[in-house]
């Protein structure tokens, strides 16, 4: 006898505990046993590859032997991922792909648990054992909340026995139909008798990986050594065993289906100080990333690998105040907020920019993720000082991140005059004030941005500013240690 035991949650739908007893059945092999009139062909794995993107979504190749005889033989793929996309499935046979192919493909997922048990006994005969030792037999009328069993179908005593109670559930054998696991059965021709090598390939959800860095800052804060890791979270319902690892980086477009979406990215490989587990190659348009070694992925498990270290990396800190608070993010950005030129941000971000470059340490690939910022501990260890999250960044490109707000410096920005000396022409002038309580100078990059809607110009200016796009200026003001500078300027706009 073989003895599976349940929790039930008394008040829902589920029950308190029961054990399923399949009489002098395997209730795996039950499973396997689908009635059939052509032969039946069990595929042995023989090893998994795993394609993952970064959109809840992976590419699995599974490589198996099954015999077949030649003509009609029903085969059955079991293990497959539970969230597999049923469309996607690809199989060929590599020992004879020219005479042999699918006719026809189910997926079966009708798996077996104590609810699916109970629908299918409804008016069969079970036996129930509470936890005091009682025993009732009878036939089931409903188990959908406590258990309802009759002496007969047609009349007779009935008992109700509080699921509460339930210590075990005997079942005279498992209903047809019922799967121990999720399995694709197919209708395959064969020409061609006796072993055969084949290959399945299928789409996925409920796989994803995503890349997370961790930067510490020197103590002079120019430079950094920066690691990246992949994580990667399987909630497919499947386990791959030693399997070998693949990473996609880009963004692939997809049709949105009604089982769900995905989205796709990948990690960067090392640079070559940690012993290279993933080996980089240009693929497409994308950047794909093969793990050095197999690696066992089980479902419903969160797995991290180290794919990049650089242990030094030029870096500059410096400080941006944007007192319309249009956002720091691509801070050279044009106006977005409809209360332009009333509001002051106080705050001063403290930034930090490096270039992803081989001189500089890096030069590879890098995919989006979060990058968290430690410094140095003049007594010791490191200390957190921020994070910020990157989009995929390619070689010879830079990187900017905002750590936090600097404690020590203050803006402040307000409009001094407004004009309208034409039916089309408005000017604007502009104070904003600096102050620097640290105790060293700074410069502090103060961006000011110009409305979308019109020509503009700037009439007067007490500092040099740079125009760095069609709606952006930038002033860089060395403000002294426990001093205050103040900037001026007046815009002209016309429509």
């Amino acid at each position: 006898m073989r003895y599976v035991r349940r929790t039930w949650m008394w008040g829902l739908a589920a029950v308190i505990v029961a054990t399923l007893t399949i009489g002098c059945m395997n209730l795996g092999s039950m499973a396997q046993d689908l009635p059939s009139t052509v032969p039946v062909a069990q595929a042995q794995g023989e090893g998994v590859e795993l394609t993952v993107y970064n959109q809840n979504l992976a590419l699995v190749r599974d490589l198996r032997d099954l015999t077949l005889k030649a003509g009609v033989n029903e085969v059955k793929f079991a293990e497959v991922a539970a969230q597999i996309d049923p469309t996607s499935v690809r199989f060929r046979s590599l020992t004879d792909p020219a005479g042999t192919y699918v006719m026809e493909q189910n997926y079966e997922y009708d798996v077996v648990g104590t609810s699916k048990l109970l629908q299918k006994y409804v008016d069969q005969q079970i036996t129930v054992v509470t936890e005091d030792g009682t025993t009732y037999e009878g036939y089931l009328l409903s188990g959908s909340q406590d258990l309802i069993l009759g002496s007969s179908l047609t009349g007779g005593s009935v008992s109700v026995v509080k699921l509460s109670a339930v210590q075990e559930i005997k079942f005279p054998s498992l209903p047809e139909g019922l799967l121990t696991k999720p399995t694709l059965v197919w209708k395959v021709q064969a020409e061609q008798a006796g072993v055969h090598h084949a290959e399945l390939t299928y789409m996925t959800n409920g796989v994803n990986w995503y890349a997370n860095y961790v930067a510490v800052v020197n103590e002079k804060d120019d430079g950094l050594g920066l690691d990246g890791w992949v994580t990667l979270d399987n909630q497919s319902g499947a386990t791959y065993e030693d399997a070998k690892l693949k990473l996609i980086a880009g963004d692939v477009h997809r049709v949105t289906q009604p089982r769900g979406e995905a989205r796709y990215v990948a990690p960067t490989v090392s640079a070559g100080e940690r012993g290279k587990e993933f080996v980089e190659q240009a693929f497409f348009e994308y950047h794909l990333y093969t793990l050095q070694r197999p690696t066992t992925i089980k479902d419903h498990q969160t797995k991290q690998i180290e794919f990049t270290s650089a242990p030094a990396v030029t870096a500059t800190k410096f400080y941006v105040y944007d007192g319309a608070q249009m956002g720091y993010s691509r801070y050279y950005s044009p106006i977005t907020s409809q209360g332009y030129g009333t509001q002051s941000n106080p705050k001063v971000y403290v930034m930090l920019d490096f270039l992803n470059a081989k001189s500089n340490g890096l030069g590879i690939p890098l995919p989006k993720g979060v990058v968290r910022v430690y410094k140095e501990n003049p007594e010791g260890g490191t200390e957190f000082i921020g994070e910020d999250q990157i989009d995929h960044t390619p070689k010879d490109e830079r990187i900017l991140l905002r750590l936090g707000d600097a404690f020590d410096l203050v803006g402040e920005r307000k409009q001094t005059d407004f004009k309208r000396p034409g039916d089309r022409t408005i000017e604007e002038s502009y104070e904003i004030k600096l102050r620097n309580h640290k105790d060293e100078d700074v410069e502090i990059r103060v961006v000011e941005h110009m409305f979308r809607w019109s020509e503009w110009t700037i009439l007067e200016s007490n500092h040099e500013y740079e125009k760095k796009d069609s709606r952006t200026i930038e002033f860089r003001v060395a403000v002294p240690k426990d001093g205050e500078v103040t900037v001026t300027y007046t815009v002209r706009y016309r429509w």
